[in-house]
This record gives structure tokens, sequence and C-alpha cells, in this order.
């Protein structure tokens, strides 16, 4: 199973927990994270933008990527959310087991 790591910008700390929420529960995540006050600093219909965002980082494994991408799109309020995905390559082996006991398997049918 390729784990990787879903790096989620957020309106805010509320949000971010309401879709980390979701994406545990539904199993689309093993473990979320959240960061509160982040700067965003970005371009957006042609003028310079500056946000307060949370920031929420999903573990999960690369074939839940397509559900947890559309998922996030349906819960989340922006129009064009950032949902960029990183392989994760090494760490804790007992952590990294454990994460994998909470993600379900991929399944070919």
């Amino acid at each position: 199973m390729q784990l990787i790591l879903v790096y989620i910008t957020t309106k805010d700390k509320s949000q971010a927990e309401e879709i980390g929420k979701k994406l545990v529960e539904e199993k689309l995540a093993g473990c979320v994270n959240i960061i509160d006050g982040m700067k965003s600093i970005y371009y957006w219909d042609n003028s310079l933008q500056q946000d307060c965002e949370a920031i929420l980082i999903a573990k999960t494994a690369q074939h839940l990527l397509p559900q947890l991408t559309s998922r996030v799109k349906q819960l989340h309020t922006y129009s064009c959310p950032c949902i960029i995905a990183l392989p994760l390559i090494g760490g804790n082996p007992d952590y990294l087991q454990w994460l994998q006991q909470q993600i379900p398997p991929e399944t070919h049918l």
C-alpha cells in the first residue's frame, strides 16, 4: 500500500475540523492534522489576495486519493480548493503499520 500525505487548505479551523472528521469517519484517511493560522498570499481573478487559512494534512493511501479529492471538493466552500498529494517515503515503522491498519485496502473487482 503506497501511503501519501494530502495537503489541503481551508478557510478556517472550523472547516478543517469538519472536513477532517468526515475523511476519518468515512475511512478516506487514517489520521488528519490541522494547523491553524496559516497566511496565504496568491493571485485569484488577477488580484493579489492575502488570507488567513488553516492547513489540513490527511494521511491516507494513494488508491483513496480520487475518492478523498472528490469528497473534499463536495465539503469545501472554495470553488478550487488546494488538494495536493505527496508520497510518504518512510518514517516510524510502527506508526506506518498502524496507519495502514486504519485505511481500507485497495480492492480489485
